[in-house]
């Protein structure tokens, strides 16, 4: 039996900039807090219809929103419905820890872009 070398790619932290997918970081930051929403819809035990009611959507959107099809709704709309949910928001801005750094292959060597 013989096995195959499997070839590993170190991830840059962000599932959606791994994927190519168009402001990657909007997308990251949409996802968590739709995690958070569908977390405090489950918590309060609420249908999809009565969160609906409750955030001002309809069940059809409710339920594109727990599938995480977030593409028609805006961070600032996500970060409403997380107050209309019972949640303070508070949002913080900082300086990075440390510089992020970007990674391209070419010709089969992997070269570090700094950002």
């Amino acid at each position: 039996m013989t096995t195959k070398a499997v070839k590993i790619e170190a991830s840059s932290g962000n599932v959606f900039q791994d994927l190519c997918v168009a402001e990657p970081e909007e997308a990251l930051a949409k996802s968590e807090l739709a995690v958070l929403i569908a977390r405090a819809i489950r918590a309060r035990s609420l249908t999809q219809a009565k969160a609906g009611q409750l955030l001002g959507i309809d069940q059809p959107k409710v339920s594109e929103l727990l599938r995480g099809r977030l593409t028609q709704f805006s961070t600032a709309r996500l970060l409403r419905f997380l107050t209309a949910l019972g949640h303070d928001v508070k949002i913080v801005v900082g300086k990075p820890k440390h510089t992020p750094r970007r990674a391209a292959v070419t010709t089969g060597r992997l070269q570090v872009l700094e950002v």
